[in-house]
């Protein structure tokens, strides 16, 4: 954004995590909390005499709630807009509603929690204030869950007997805003597709209610990923918020491991050592697919997976809400192919299958 700063408005009930985004904000050479507001109906004026970049929003307020504010805000004036929940079951839920209604990302309330400090919750949300100033705003309909559900039903048809192999894995990896976008690939896979492992940088506390949400979506099972379970076809499997997941061998079957081991890309789950261990184990038998997200993690591990057989996707610019992940592994050399969103799901059915052209090839 060269050197003007990224604008922020703060929405937020509590004048304490108001004071404390505030702080935060303005520490940053590179960005600044142009105003704060206590409700969604402050926010509306400070929106039209502020003109803020990116907007932070509380999910639970007075006067409206954060879901219809949002609705009403991505249709009549679209931003990029980060949800800042609570840690509970209702707040995953309506955080992943609130992403399909166009959020760009979301983060926990700050814990006041003077031993922990907040040097580590500032950079993160910094990081994703940065994000979101560069993210590309889709706008999304608030169509109801159930018509998901119907919609996708009729998107792909099965293609039951026609993978060449039952050890055909898919290995999946995003970031900032790939809860839409894993969902968008996985609503449209028929039940007997082969298994798929997938990291996507998210808090503990978010990656069961999302594996359950999608679930309840799509046609293949979707859970979040246990230690040493079998990986079988027509499931999905979610790396937990608060370890690494990785793919490993148990004689002729395919298994996960969870690993507590350091960060790697700052990130744990880390989309590299996902993709690192289905280069080494799966090889060819492998598809890595690289979703939209910030910085480069997964663009290496992407590279490994293409030089030991395996065919690599990336999402394209125009799709992605940010386009780092998949330009860092386009740009080494990780991708076979580049494509849109929506055209995913039906090229790696074509992959696996046999069947197919050679897509936009790299």
């Amino acid at each position: 954004m060269g050197n003007k700063k990224i604008r922020v408005l703060v929405v937020d009930d509590s004048a304490l995590i108001r004071s404390v985004m505030k702080e935060i904000i303005n520490r940053e050479p590179d960005m600044e909390c142009v105003g704060a507001a206590p409700d969604p109906i402050a926010a509306r004026e400070l929106i039209k005499t502020l003109n803020p970049d990116v907007l932070t929003l509380d999910v639970e307020m007075p006067k409206m709630d954060g879901l219809d504010f949002l609705e009403r805000l991505m249709r009549l004036r679209p931003m990029p807009v980060i949800m800042v929940s609570t840690l509970t079951e209702l707040g995953s839920d309506i955080t992943f509603r609130a992403l399909a209604l166009g959020a760009v990302d979301f983060i926990s309330k700050p814990k006041m929690d003077i031993a922990r400090g907040m040097g580590e919750y500032a950079e993160e949300i910094t990081e994703k204030i940065r994000a979101a100033a560069q993210s590309r705003v889709i706008k999304k309909s608030a169509a109801p869950l159930i018509k998901e559900k119907l919609s996708a039903d009729a998107i792909l048809p099965s293609v039951s007997g026609r993978f060449s192999s039952t050890e055909k894995l898919i290995i999946i990896g995003a970031s900032t805003g790939g809860t839409e976008a894993i969902k968008e690939v996985l609503m449209r896979l028929p039940a007997d597709v082969p298994g798929i492992l997938v990291t996507q940088h998210m808090p503990e506390s978010f990656t069961k209610s999302f594996a359950e949400r999608l679930n309840g979506l799509c046609k293949i099972s979707v859970k979040e990923a246990e230690h040493n379970e079998r990986v079988l076809p027509g499931h999905a499997y979610i790396a937990p918020g608060h370890s690494h997941l990785l793919l490993r061998r148990s004689g002729a079957n395919y298994m996960t491991e969870l690993s507590q081991g350091p960060p790697v890309n700052r990130h744990r789950p880390s989309v590299d050592v996902l993709f690192r261990s289905a280069a080494n184990v799966a090889g060819a038998n492998a598809m890595g697919i690289i979703l939209t997200g910030m910085g480069k993690d997964g663009a290496q591990g992407l590279l490994e997976m293409k030089n030991a057989g395996s065919h690599t996707i990336a999402q394209d610019e125009a799709s992605c809400v940010v386009f780092g992940m998949p330009r860092e592994a386009i740009a080494i050399g990780g991708a076979c192919e580049v494509l849109a969103l929506q055209d995913i799901a039906r090229r790696t059915l074509e992959h696996l299958s046999g069947h197919g052209g050679k897509g936009n090839r790299v």
